[in-house]
């Protein structure tokens, strides 16, 4: 059975760092699509960063592109989002996400996963 367990959010204050990550169990994390997504209250969510299998890019939303960074490791099977220089408005519940078919990392960004997370909370505030 696929499952994604995600851990490490908290209370940071702006300018500060947090890693955030995901333990995959059910499949291997190298084969699939898989991203982090976020939401805010009141807003839409949001697909932050994405790697697929079959893309040698990686999708990164604007808002985040030189900030955070998305990465692997196969050995423990998680997925990480390091976020540095983290602002108010990165505030939210940030959610790991998988999906199995094939395509661009941005397709997965912009339109979600098949499986997910329940999340955890980041907090950026004075």
């Amino acid at each position: 059975q696929l499952q994604l367990v995600e851990s490490g959010g908290g209370y940071v204050q702006p300018g500060g760092s947090l890693r955030l990550s995901c333990a995959a169990s059910g499949f291997s994390v190298n084969y699939y699509a898989v991203g982090w997504f976020r939401q805010a209250p009141g807003k839409e969510r949001e697909g932050v960063s994405c790697i697929s299998s079959s893309d040698t890019n990686t999708y990164y939303a604007d808002s985040v592109k030189g900030r955070f960074t998305i990465s692997l490791d196969n050995d423990k099977n998680t997925i990480y989002l390091q976020m540095n220089s983290l602002k108010p408005e990165d505030t939210a519940v940030y959610y790991c996400a998988a999906d199995h078919a094939l395509g661009r990392s941005s397709f997965f960004c912009l339109n979600g996963m098949d499986y997910w997370g329940n999340g955890t909370s980041v907090t950026v505030s004075s």
